[in-house]
Formats: structure tokens, sequence, C-alpha cells
């Protein structure tokens, strides 16, 4: 029994940091995650331009001059802001997909994830084959706490396009933050590597370490099952 509580209590601080070591990884590999999101960067880019030609800075701008983060409050003005020219072309072209999917990263990109997931499902539902709708939908739907949701629309991108880079990161990622799934988060990432063999090298260095970072978690966890068993 000493035995026991011993590897256990020495196991732990492993399992700490490795713990600690994956979300850093996580977080920083977020950037990978969005730098494969190459479709609609163009589109949001021209949704938002509008607002830095203004004279008076948005609610955002304002409180980040100030020097302090803005609040939920001031980046739902400023979406609403940005969004506001889109939303009028919408009225009289309510079935424009792209349209629909400019508004919703205006939404995403301010942290209006309820709102962002209403748009982007409408873009859904105007081109059910829109890959880009189904993975953006799934993105904001996790960040507004819908786990299930998420993973429901990646399996559908997948569905369309089984290769697509986006959808199969995403699919690991919330599988291992969502689900703590391990093993589901490295077969996704699995797929992604072979079946996206123009990736660049960084980005496949990333994914790799993302990777060995999830097999020594695994691993940490498989030595503590195994020492309370002795």
């Amino acid at each position: 029994m000493e035995d026991t509580a011993t590897t256990a209590s020495t196991a732990s601080p492993s399992l700490q940091a490795t713990h600690v070591y994956m979300m850093a990884t996580i977080c920083l590999l977020v950037g990978l995650a969005i730098g494969y999101q190459f479709r609609g960067s163009q589109s949001l880019q021209s949704a938002t331009q509008h607002a830095s030609n203004v004279g008076a800075p948005s609610p955002s701008e304002g409180a980040m001059r100030a020097g302090r983060m803005p609040s939920l409050e001031e980046m739902k003005r400023t979406a609403d802001n940005q969004a506001a020219p889109l939303l009028a072309k919408l009225k009289t072209d309510p079935a424009n997909s792209a349209l629909l999917m400019q508004i919703g990263a205006i939404y995403h990109a301010n942290h209006q994830f309820n709102e962002a997931a209403e748009y982007y499902d409408k873009a859904r539902q105007v081109d059910p084959k829109n890959v880009s709708a189904h993975t953006n939908l799934a993105s904001s739907m996790y960040r507004s706490g819908d786990v299930d949701g998420a993973i429901a629309q990646l399996n559908e991108a997948l569905r369309y396009d089984p290769n697509d880079a986006n959808a199969l990161f995403n699919l690991g990622l919330i599988r291992l933050q969502g689900k703590h799934d391990g093993n589901g988060a490295l077969a996704a990432w699995q797929k992604l590597l072979k079946s996206n063999p123009q990736l660049s090298a960084d980005r496949k260095a990333e994914v790799q370490k993302l990777m060995a970072g999830v097999l020594t978690m695994l691993g940490d966890q498989h030595g503590i099952r195994e020492g309370a068993r002795q």
C-alpha cells in the first residue's frame, strides 16, 4: 500500500507538469488554428474596413486607447457598428452565404459567440456543403460552451471534405480540451498530417509537438494507473 501511495505521489507532479505544458502548447497553437483559416480572411478585412475609416474610434478602440481591455458590452457595440452595413445588405439578399459568413466573422472576432453562431448557422442552412460554415460554426459553438454541438458540426464538415485541415485540427483541439479525449485528438491530427502533405514544415512541426505532448500525458496517466494496481 505504501508503494502504491509513493508511486502515485511521485507521478502526480509529472502529470501536473504535463498538463501545464499541454495547456501552454495549446494556447500557442491557437494561432496555428487561426492560420489555417485562409478562406474568408479577406472578407473579414473588407467587412471591417469601414470601421477604421470613420473619425471616431469604436468602443473597443476607445477602451484600448484608455489603457484597458474593452468590456463585452463595448465589444458588442463595436461588432454591431461593424456589421451594420452588411446587415443592411442582408435585408435585400438574405440568402447570401458569403455575407452571412462575414457577419459571423465580425461577431466572433469581437467575442460575441452566440451571435456569430447564429449567422454561421444561417450560412450553413443556405449552403449545407460549405465546409467553412460548419467549421466556423463549430468554433463559435465551442467558445459559447456547446462542446457536443461543435464536434457535430466538425464531423459534418468532414463528411463533405474528409481532409479539411481546419476541421481536423479543431476537432483534435476540441476533443482534447472539451472532452479530455487524448486518443481522439491524436486520431484527428494524425489524419491531418497524413492527408495534408502540402502543410509547411513549421506547421507540421507544431502539430507533431502537440501530438508528442498528448502522448506524454497519456503515458503518465497509464503509469499512474499501473502504479495504483501494484
